[in-house]
């Protein structure tokens, strides 16, 4: 993920004093943030049996770690865990320089994907699997679907935490009324819309094109409808020419058939997703549908007046492509955050870091913790907890979605390297543009793969 990107793509907030059981806020936020807490850093040096963990300083993620950690330390005493905050930009400085230098906390936090490859490639997690078939429990209880990005060459390597954020596709219930449409349930009905909207003055669909990554989604969902989701999988996993795959040419083509079509709001490679300009064109009426992430509709509830709360916003999950391998059910976006275990602490710092996500990590405590913060966690039974918040209904469909997903992707641009990730958001933007072709964009990122 972009720096320049991910506070958006994963910061939800509705206005200030909405109230926190209804407000939707940020679930492992990777934006720019305020540095606060202390505490000793550094992994194998910081003490036999002190366990380190670090993690970012922007609330209320930051409160709800803290407060997990003082729950443990509470009950564990003599082994405490000691945590240290900071800034997202020097989070992520601290930890890249730490594990070169051998001092990385016990507990290292992250996005899993892309990242955590390559650490488990230079040797510097600990592969749970083991553990987590002794804790049975323990995984039994979060989304299947989390442990896509935490799993390496069929080995897991960091416990899923915290809240989901998957992609879904948004409307305009108000523009479907208008023109007398029914939301699509496939693709063939995504392309039979595309005329009736612009026949009427109104764009098909709103696209913040500028950001490149929000171009990605459509790819990620096209490639899994096609062809199912070994087809990334397959990039993923650096097998040769993956991105040559039938269903991924396939995918792109139709992509570029929307675009031909008139599909996107004119101009929309001019668009920037930071600025909430996309979405903006679907409150007011200006295009009738969005795909994006359910971190818009705070920011939607808030700017669109009476939009979110008047019931004129609709909400599905990406519909099949006609003789696809996909699932239906499946779906991308953000599956989780990750923590693994720095394979250099000491055996007393690995046990203290396990006991810590055997009874804290996602706790009953901390289930909570998330929920009144208007969050999904990654947690089986947690839509129990959703009912009393005011978007409930929301909330429930962004459980049900990831909770039912038999595979939640990871966002490209976050499970690649970020060299490939840089090289497949250039070539989606050409790919929007028309520039280059599906094959053309196939053998670009084929010369990536695996770097």
């Amino acid at each position: 993920m972009e720096p320049s990107t991910s506070s958006r793509r994963n910061f939800l907030s509705l206005a200030v004093g909405a109230g926190a059981a209804g407000a939707l806020a940020a679930c492992g936020t990777s934006g720019p943030s305020s540095s606060s807490g202390g505490g000793a850093s550094g992994g194998a040096g910081a003490g036999a049996a002190k366990a380190t963990y670090w993690y970012l300083s922007v609330q209320p993620q930051e409160g709800i770690r803290k407060a997990s950690i003082d729950r443990f330390n509470a009950a564990n005493p003599s082994t405490p865990i000691v945590g240290t905050t900071y800034q997202n930009d020097a989070f992520k400085t601290k930890i890249k320089t730490a594990l070169g230098a051998g001092q990385a906390p016990t507990l290292i936090w992250g996005w899993g994907g892309g990242g955590l490859r390559s650490y488990v490639q230079a040797g510097q997690v600990d592969d749970l699997t083991d553990w987590f078939s002794q804790n049975q429990a323990v995984k039994d209880r979060l989304f299947p679907g989390s442990f896509g990005a935490a799993t390496i060459n069929g080995k897991i390597y960091a416990m899923p935490c915290e809240c989901v954020q998957p992609i879904v596709l948004f409307y305009n219930k108000k523009v479907f009324d208008k023109v007398g449409a029914q939301p699509p349930q496939s693709w063939g009905d995504i392309m039979a819309l595309v005329p009736k909207f612009n026949d009427a003055g109104i764009a098909p669909f709103s696209l913040g094109g500028q950001s490149r990554w929000t171009n990605m989604m459509w790819l990620e969902f096209l490639f899994d409808r096609i062809g199912g989701a070994e087809v990334f999988q397959n990039v993923f996993d650096g097998q040769k020419d993956a991105w040559s795959n039938p269903a991924a040419i396939e995918g792109l083509t139709k992509m570029q058939e929307l675009i031909k079509a008139n599909g996107f709001i004119k101009g929309f490679s001019s668009i920037t997703a930071d600025s909430n300009a996309d979405q903006a064109l679907l409150w007011s009426g200006k295009a009738a549908m969005m795909l994006h992430g359910v971190w818009t509709y705070g920011s939607m509830s808030i700017e669109g007046k009476d939009f979110v709360s008047g019931g004129n916003l609709g909400y599905m999950n990406f519909p099949p492509v006609e003789g696809g391998k996909g699932d239906p059910s499946d779906t991308v976006g953000n599956p989780g955050q990750y923590m693994s275990i720095y394979s250099k602490a000491t055996p007393e710092q690995k046990e203290v870091a396990k006991k810590f996500l055997a009874t804290q990590i996602l706790s009953d405590a901390e289930v909570k913790q998330w929920v009144d913060t208007g969050s999904v966690p990654i947690v089986k039974g947690a839509d129990s907890l959703l009912a009393s918040s005011k978007d409930a209904d929301f909330l429930k469909f962004v459980y049900n979605t990831s909770a039912n997903a038999k595979v939640f992707a990871q966002s490209w641009d976050q499970a690649l390297s970020p060299t490939s990730a840089e090289i497949l958001l250039d070539n989606i933007s050409k790919l929007f543009q028309l520039s280059i072709t599906p094959d053309q964009f196939a053998s670009n990122l084929n010369a990536v793969i695996g770097k």
